[in-house]
């Protein structure tokens, strides 16, 4: 059994931000802090008040995860960064919307007393008899403490306070892993009503001193037990009155959270109903009766059909029967009342599914299609506008030879741009059948010839029918916002943006095999006309390749099995080599460089440039660890350190360096999902370096000793490619159909009542189908596992930390 946290995260766009440039406007980007520790970074969305991001990612979070920070910064190139505002979201608050919050947050001020992270060590105890008692408190360490200073650190110090009195620490310059060992004596007031305060401090020179976090005692509670050890969350300091005046006007965040806490029971306990989801795909639709699926599509709301369809998807990929499961989909949903020029438009779960199917399995495709055009539109920034109403009139001509270009020049250039782009993207298309996935040519393939016997009066509408996947749900969206398909790093600005807007119209337009149609709508596309009728005659010739019955004997071969394990590489690319102590380790020559890495399911490896012969390469049985290394170390928050194991027994270190924290989380959660079955990974680590005879984090003096702080050996960023986890599938699944196990025999009764009018009359007294009686059966042992498994609630805690 596991205890899985996930958070899914979906940052949708600002409004009514503050102006922080002298332009009136601001350069708005957002970071993500899981507990204090920054996971993810959004793009830029440079000149507006106004952003639209979209972004959309899915996190796994670390045991005790507390609550989730969102900042909306302001880029600046000269200066520091500022802050624009935050949104703080609790666990609690979580869990007061079991199926997600969706909605608007406004800003609210960054108070630098509530900016606080990290744990300290700490042990507590009563003395003395009755008359004569003390109340002793150890210091002993703090780890992951907030940096204060320009150095990257803090010089922190501990200040006890208890019945008015104070105590204070020594000062530890330069760590945020310092080590006091220090021990303070108070007398026990009586009666033991006040609190034991614990502060930590970042002491300053010159000016106030830094506040970085508290914890607060019960001594009531500690009286019980005697003493009391442990690491301690340090928290805020909320005793001053919050001002509020601002809060609204520093604009607002639209978010979409969702969080997901899982019991993930042995594989074995779901085997049931994995076969009975695998045995209905396997019989198929048969005439007159309710299929399962049929019940599960019309019983899942909007919300949540994108969710179940992508569950289901990776579900059947891992058992072999995505094909069989598309095709019941689309036998299903064809079945249905329905018009040729209407076919599945709809977020139905067979849209959804389709969908959800090409993403996980066409990623690399789509890359290959779409991304040397993607790549040349940004780096023309061609102006290309063909409305009359958005056209902007511009001087051209040479020096001293200016005119004016007239409205008609300006929308001629612009066709002439945007017909080049989509003629280019139309033979990358073209020539792709090959090199499409067989299992999506498969699918396909299917689709193709269930539609054309369902309408054998309109065969344009089985061309149709493919194109509404493959152009306006998967070619169309990447062209129109590339950075959420991961074809760009960052947002187009407004001029690439309009561009790729009007290439994603005549994408839609190509798909929808009738460009006259859309003519009707837009009027001013009509000198695209004869482009995009050439376009459509091109699609219809590649969809008549793509689901040709002429398949070669390896495809054939391929399309029944299952997906089979990811691509060979996991991870690639260029990443800056830290210098290292001494000239042992293996990257110790290439200190300094920009090396070209590439994670396989055998190495990490490394070489000058891509494809380029590798100069090494460290096992994956001998990495050890892979985590964050602290800024102050090299200069930069994006490092991570890979501790691995030396040709001669030594335990070494490979400082690595990333451009921005998206990467650096997406290194460290590929290093760890391919590392996990390690059984030589450490327990604790530094999270600085060996410089002279000490440890920056932690001032230690023994280079081999233990870390100052644990290891995190959970992903951090989930990713389309993540390799298949039929349990969690599974218990995703589970997790559904529990919340619906009144609705599905509801909705059974109403649906058979369509079917053969008056067979539901009786129902409270007929006997349900098969396939719904075992899946109800099958939910009912899985909540009998899950109350077996679960564990039992925590005992009452002597101390109580007060936040």
């Amino acid at each position: 059994m596991a205890r899985r946290s996930a958070l899914s995260i979906r940052i949708v766009e600002g409004r009514n931000l503050p102006a922080k440039d002298i332009t009136g406007s601001s350069d708005p980007y957002c970071i993500v802090k899981i507990d204090d520790e920054a996971i993810i970074r959004t793009a830029t969305v440079w000149k507006t008040l106004s952003p639209f991001w979209g972004e959309e990612y899915e996190v796994q979070l670390q045991p005790g995860f507390h609550s989730i920070s969102i900042y909306v910064m302001d880029e600046d190139a000269l200066s520091r960064d500022d802050i624009i505002g935050k949104v703080c979201i609790t666990r609690d608050m979580l869990a007061e919307h079991p199926k997600g919050y969706s909605g608007w947050m406004s800003l609210s001020e960054v108070d630098p007393d509530e900016e606080v992270q990290g744990e300290i060590h700490l042990r507590v105890e009563v003395l003395g008899s009755q008359g004569s008692r003390r109340l002793r408190c150890s210091v002993l360490e703090a780890r992951d403490l907030a940096r204060k200073d320009r150095n990257g650190a803090s010089d922190p110090f501990v200040r006890l306070r208890y019945n008015g009195k104070t105590q204070e620490s020594t000062v530890v310059k330069k760590s945020c892993y310092p080590r006091w060992n220090e021990t303070f004596e108070f007398e026990l007031a009586e009666p033991a009503e006040e609190k034991l305060c614990v502060e930590v401090w970042d002491w300053d020179l010159v000016g106030r001193n830094d506040f970085l976090g508290k914890v607060v005692f019960s001594v009531q509670g500690l009286e019980a037990a005697g003493q009391e050890e442990g690491w301690f969350r340090l928290c805020p300091d909320k005793s001053k009155p919050t001002e509020d005046e601002r809060r609204g006007s520093l604009g607002s965040l639209q978010l979409q959270v969702k969080l997901r806490d899982e019991t993930v029971l042995p594989s074995h306990c779901y085997q049931p109903l994995v076969q009975l989801l695998c045995q209905e795909v396997k019989l198929g639709r048969q005439d007159g009766q309710v299929h399962l699926v049929t019940l599960l599509d019309e019983t899942t709301t909007a919300e949540c059909r994108q969710e179940v369809a992508i569950n289901l998807v990776k579900l059947f990929l891992g058992q072999g029967l995505v094909k069989e499961f598309l095709d019941l989909l689309f036998e299903l949903e064809l079945a249905k009342p329905c018009e040729p020029n209407t076919l599945f438009r709809s977020n139905s779960l067979a849209s959804k599914s389709m969908e959800s199917f090409l993403k996980v399995t066409g990623m690399p495709y789509l890359h290959f299609v779409l991304g040397p055009t993607i790549t040349r539109v940004f780096e023309e920034k061609k102006y290309v506008e063909l409305d009359p109403g958005k056209v902007e009139i511009k001087d051209v001509g040479c020096s001293g030879l200016h005119r004016v270009q007239t409205e008609g020049e300006v929308i001629e250039q612009g066709r002439q741009h945007l017909q080049s782009y989509l003629g280019e993207l139309l033979d990358a298309i073209v020539r792709s059948a090959p090199a499409c996935p067989p299992l999506i040519r498969a699918a396909f393939r299917q689709l193709f010839q269930r539609v054309g016997e369902r309408f054998p009066q309109h065969q344009h509408a089985k061309f149709v029918a493919v194109t509404s996947f493959l152009c306006l749900r998967f070619f169309s969206p990447a062209v129109m916002t590339p950075k959420l398909f991961q074809l760009r790093a960052a947002h187009a600005d407004a001029r690439t943006g309009r561009t790729l807007l009007l290439l994603a119209k005549a994408i839609q337009l190509v798909g929808n095999m009738e460009p006259a149609a859309g003519r009707a709508k837009e009027t001013w596309l009509s000198p695209l006309l004869p482009a995009l009728q050439e376009g459509t005659a091109r699609m219809r010739d590649f969809i008549t390749r793509l689901v040709g019955t002429e398949e070669e004997k390896g495809e054939e071969e391929g399309e029944g099995r299952p997906l089979g394990p990811p691509p060979a590489v996991v991870k690639e690319g260029m990443l800056l080599v830290h210098k290292t102590r001494g000239k042992g380790p293996l990257l110790a020559a290439a200190a300094g460089k920009k090396l070209n890495f590439c994670l396989t399911g055998e190495s990490l490896s490394f070489g000058k440039s891509p494809g380029a012969e590798r100069i090494g390469a460290i096992a994956l049985g001998d990495i050890l660890a892979a985590e964050k290394v602290e800024e102050k170390s090299f200069g930069s928050s994006h490092v991570m350190q890979v501790v691995y194991m030396g040709t001669g027994g030594q335990q070494e270190t490979a400082y690595l360096q990333c451009k921005c924290v998206n990467e650096l989380n997406q290194w460290l959660s590929a290093l760890r999902k391919v590392c996990g079955n390690n059984p030589r990974v450490l327990r604790s680590y530094h999270p600085g370096v060996f410089r002279g005879d000490k440890w920056s984090c932690c001032h230690q003096r023994d280079r081999t000793g233990l870390g100052c702080d644990r290891t995190r050996h959970g992903v951090t960023l989930q990713d389309w490619s993540d390799p298949l986890d039929p349990s969690v599938e599974a218990q995703r699944l589970f997790q559904h159909l529990q919340g619906l196990r009144g609705t599905l025999r509801d909705k059974y009764w109403e649906l058979l009542e369509l079917l053969e009018p008056g067979a539901a009359r009786n129902g409270e007294d007929a006997a349900l189908p098969e396939g719904l009686s075992r899946l109800l059966a099958v939910l009912g042992e899985l909540e009998r596992c899950h109350r077996r498994e679960r564990p039992p609630p925590p005992a009452p805690a002597l101390l109580r930390l007060q936040t």
